[in-house]
C-alpha cells in the first residue's frame, strides 16, 4: 500500500519502519537521560546502527529466500524484504563498534536501547499489515484478516482469512516494551548492566518461538524453523546468564547484618 505526495510515492511499509525507528530513538533518549548518560551519543550512534541493521535485515531475508534470489540475483540489492534477527544482529554490531570507538559501557548502552528496540518492532510490524504479509494459517476466528488472492501463498488460494501474525507479534512486542520499562525502574537497584538486554532476548525469543508455529512458509534447518533455533538460543542464553549473574545474590541489608556477627 502506498500514497502519493507530489512526485514521491510513499510506501506504508517504509512509513511504519521509520515511525518505529523514531520511537526507538525517543525512548532511548529518555532512558539515556534517566541513567545519567549523554543522549547526544544516540544520534551519532544511529548513523552506524541503522545502516548495519538494514544490511543485516536484508542479508537474513536473502538467505531465508535463497532459492528465489539464487535464480534472481538482480533483486538481491534494492528489493523488498527484511528479517528482524538480521536487523538485531547488525544493530548490535553497530552498537559494539560505536561504544568501543567512544569508550562507552557497551552493556549499559544495550540496556538503554533494548526497550525502544522492541517497541520499534511492535510498530514496524504494521508495515506487514499494509503489505499483506506475515500472516499464518487459515482461520475462522473473528479476528482473522482477509488476504487478497494475489498475496495468498501457493496451496492456500481457496482460503480468505488468516491468522494476523503481525498483530500477535505487535501486541506482544508492545507488552514486552512495557515490561522492560517497568522492570528497569522498579528493580533499578538490583539490576546489572546488560540485564535489560538479556530480558529482551528472553521475551522476544519466547514470542518468536511460539509464533513461528503459526507460519505457513518458513526457512528450516533440520526440519525445525530456523527462527526457532535462534529464538531458543536467545531464551537459553538470556535465562542462563541472568541466573548466573543473580544466583545466590544476597540483599545488601542481609550482608550488613552478617558483617555485624562476631565470632
Amino acid at each position: 500500500m502506498s500514497f502519493q505526495i507530489g512526485p514521491f510515492n510513499i510506501h506504508m511499509y517504509g512509513v511504519m519502519l521509520a515511525l518505529g525507528a523514531l520511537a526507538a530513538i525517543f525512548v532511548a533518549y529518555i532512558e539515556a537521560r534517566r541513567r545519567g548518560e549523554n543522549p547526544d551519543h544516540l544520534f551519532n550512534m544511529a548513523l552506524i546502527v541503522i545502516p548495519l541493521g538494514i544490511i543485516g535485515a536484508r542479508l537474513y531475508h536473502v538467505i531465508d529466500r535463497w532459492s528465489y534470489y539464487s535464480a534472481n540475483p538482480g533483486k538481491i540489492i534494492g528489493g523488498a524484504g527484511l528479517g528482524i534477527f538480521g536487523a538485531v544482529a547488525g544493530g548490535i554490531l553497530g552498537v559494539i563498534i560505536y561504544t568501543n570507538w567512544k569508550k562507552l559501557n557497551l552493556l549499559r548502552w544495550c540496556d538503554i536501547l533494548a526497550p525502544g528496540l522492541i517497541l520499534a518492532q511492535g510498530i514496524g510490524r504494521w508495515g506487514n499489515f499494509f503489505n499483506q504479509e506475515l500472516y499464518g494459517y487459515p482461520t475462522s476466528l473473528p479476528w482473522g484478516i482477509p488476504i487478497d488472492p494475489a498475496h495468498r501463498l501457493p496451496g492456500f488460494e481457496q482460503y480468505t482469512h488468516f491468522h494476523p501474525l503481525f498483530l500477535y507479534e505487535s501486541i506482544l512486542d508492545v507488552a514486552g516494551f512495557a515490561v522492560l520499562m517497568i522492570v528497569g525502574r522498579k528493580l533499578r537497584d538490583r539490576l546489572k548492566d546488560g540485564d535489560i538486554m538479556l530480558m529482551y532476548f528472553v521475551w522476544y525469543g519466547v514470542v518468536r518461538f511460539i509464533l513461528e508455529g503459526f507460519k505457513i512458509e518458513v526457512w528450516t534447518i533440520g526440519g525445525i524453523p530456523t527462527a526457532r533455533w535462534i529464538s531458543g538460543a536467545l531464551v537459553l542464553i538470556g535465562i542462563t546468564v541472568l541466573r548466573f549473574r543473580h544466583h545466590n545474590r544476597k540483599p545488601a541489608a542481609a550482608d550488613n547484618d552478617d558483617s555485624m556477627i562476631q565470632p
